[in-house]
């Protein structure tokens, strides 16, 4: 069954409760879903809701993949599928397919670590215009070694970095209030 409008807004409830100073900047996907928007297909524009996972290793690392099409660092995570039952489950899929990992893997809150609403340019050749995603980012932890196999078409590189070298301000900071 695929994520449901109800299931977002719950999410997005569970988040703005832990994190009420949030909400202002959750607004926009808010109204999206009292639109009665499907937020869950990528195809709804201008704005759809996308699933990450933040992993930490034993030694407080945070896992970074080398994104094919932005060349830049990231955390795994994508677009929602059809076959997604809910949001940590579509951010689990996503770090299973872009990571080949599948250790043992635990989340760390009952909620996300983070929701972020950032703007993504036009991508002529999927026929996209200029958007938004609402990032839904859950934080992971795992125990003993880790193998990462990669995703080659999607992906070209893995590191393991400090979470201080995440670049968003507010994920970096509730990410280390968790783990240290």
């Amino acid at each position: 069954m695929p994520i449901t409008t109800e299931h977002i807004r719950e999410t997005l409830t569970e988040y703005t409760d832990a994190h009420p100073e949030e909400k202002s900047a959750l607004s926009v996907v808010l109204e999206r879903l009292d639109r009665g928007d499907d937020l869950s297909s990528r195809k709804t524009f201008p704005l759809h809701v996308t699933a990450g996972a933040v992993l930490v290793n034993e030694g407080g690392e945070v896992l970074f993949i080398r994104h094919n099409v932005l060349r830049k660092y990231l955390t795994p995570g994508g677009h929602l599928e059809p076959e997604d039952a809910n949001l940590m489950g579509a951010a689990l899929r996503e770090l299973a397919e872009e990571t080949g990992i599948r250790a043992s893997i635990a989340p760390l809150l009952p909620h996300p670590v983070h929701i972020d609403v950032h703007d993504i340019a036009a991508n002529d050749a999927k026929g996209e215009p200029a958007h938004q995603h609402a990032d839904v980012r859950w934080l992971f932890g795992t125990t003993g070694p880790v193998e990462v196999t990669l995703q080659e078409e999607g992906v070209s590189g893995s590191a393991w970095r400090s979470p201080d070298t995440l670049a968003d301000e507010t994920l970096r900071r509730w990410v280390l209030s968790v783990i240290r």
